[in-house]
């Protein structure tokens, strides 16, 4: 019975950090890393502050959750099976997908907006996280870039330095805009347009 009575403590455990990531999620979506209140987080998901702390001991390491489990649903969803070289039509894809997608996930738009502005401040816990996040973002659309310029699969004319930082400013500043105007900003046939521009064959 008591390895019964553990499976089900710890089905019960996860269950509940799962709801504490969640609702994280909407706090820091709604307000900001700073904005957001733990004890407010703890009443949302029913527990007290001393039960959050059993999770999360900090605020920071509950933010970093938020941020792996976001991570982990996007890789899972749109870049597992990457291939090593990189084949660049496919990378572009699979980030227009990405670009589409979000179109459904408001909170996730918001949440990356709020955050990437507010972790500017190198004294901000997720300043690490995004600018190791761009760097990785422009190093894997740098070699998609540089495949497809190989293929002779990029307009002529186009500037091939700097275009993967363009591209994330692309996407980013389509996404704000969007937050702001839903009905008037369609950004993900502004990113596919974009790339109309750039690529001389359709990005799937």
């Amino acid at each position: 019975m008591s390895g019964v009575d553990e499976d089900a403590g710890y089905a019960k455990g996860r269950a509940r950090r799962a709801l504490i990531v969640r609702t994280a999620f909407e706090a820091f979506s709604a307000h900001g890393y700073r904005g957001a209140s733990l004890v407010q987080i703890a009443a949302d998901c029913g527990v007290s502050r001393a039960g959050l702390v059993h999770y999360f001991p900090t605020k920071e390491s509950l933010l970093e959750a938020v941020l792996e489990e976001r991570d982990r649903v996007d890789s899972e969803q749109f870049f597992a099976g990457v291939t090593s070289p990189i084949d660049g039509l496919d990378l572009l894809s699979r980030f227009a997908r990405l670009v589409e997608h979000n179109t459904s996930n408001r909170g996730i738009v918001s949440l990356f907006a709020v955050l990437s502005v507010e972790a500017s401040d190198p004294s901000h816990p997720a300043h690490a996280y995004f600018a190791t996040r761009y760097e990785n973002l422009r190093r894997h659309l740098r070699a998609a870039i540089a495949d497809l310029d190989a293929r002779g699969l990029l307009r002529p004319g186009v500037v091939v330095e700097g275009l993967e930082a363009e591209l994330i400013a692309t996407a980013d500043g389509l996404q704000v805009q969007w937050l702001i105007a839903p009905d008037s900003i369609d950004m993900a046939a502004g990113f596919r347009r974009r790339l109309a521009e750039l690529v001389a064959v359709e990005v799937a």
